[in-house]
């Protein structure tokens, strides 16, 4: 009987990742997609679709918890790979890593505006938004980054300012693959970093 109830979850456990996996690949090409839609392209009939996610919302809502967790892990990554004392380079590091990550799902996010609400993006990106404004905090006591901002406000425009060249990207006002280092160059300019500084170092780190 334990076996079967484990196998009957491992089933479960993997149609509830491929539904996530064809949802995500079927909004970016639909944001307007149903969950007949999502079924279908996922091979399951629509009962198991609502069995895993209860409303079009609780699945978005699914999505961009995954999506906040692969910024997350890019934040750091990126931090860690680049951070060597410099905090204006561990900030460029960090800022290329997550569009990167965030590329894949802006358009995602632009739908999870309509359900899931800014504030509620805000709230799923506190613990990146933290270990931002950890860094920016010891750019502005080095030296390194200048602002009328402290550093708690100073993440927020930051942060701001990546879901803003998403949205341009999504506008066609950019391309996506300008994007990933306008968006650095934006970032670290906006914590004081001079143009040229800021425009040397993504050079640098995007080679």
């Amino acid at each position: 009987m334990a076996s079967m109830t484990t196998g009957n979850t491992s089933r479960a456990d993997a149609n509830r990742r491929r539904i996530l996996d064809v949802a995500l690949a079927e909004l970016l090409r639909d944001p307007d997609a149903s969950m007949d839609q999502i079924a279908r392209a996922a091979g399951v009939v629509r009962r198991t679709v609502y069995g895993h996610f209860p409303s079009r919302e609780a699945l978005v809502g699914t999505l961009v918890d995954g999506a906040v967790e692969a910024v997350a892990a890019a934040h750091e990554a990126g931090r860690a790979g680049t951070d060597t004392g410099d905090a204006a380079q561990a900030l460029a590091g960090s800022t290329l890593a997550i569009w990167e990550v965030a590329d894949r799902y802006r358009i995602l996010v632009a739908l999870a505006q309509r359900s899931v609400t800014m504030q509620g993006i805000r709230e799923r990106l506190a613990p990146v938004r933290a270990a931002c404004e950890e860094l920016l905090a010891r750019g502005l006591k080095e030296g390194v980054f200048t602002s009328p901002l402290p550093a708690p406000a100073l993440a927020y425009v930051h942060e701001q300012l990546v879901f803003a060249v998403m949205e341009a990207v999504n506008d066609g006002l950019l391309t996506a693959e300008e994007a990933g280092r306008s968006a650095a160059v934006t970032v670290l300019t906006a914590a004081g970093v001079p143009a040229s500084r800021a425009t040397e170092l993504v050079a640098k780190l995007s080679d």
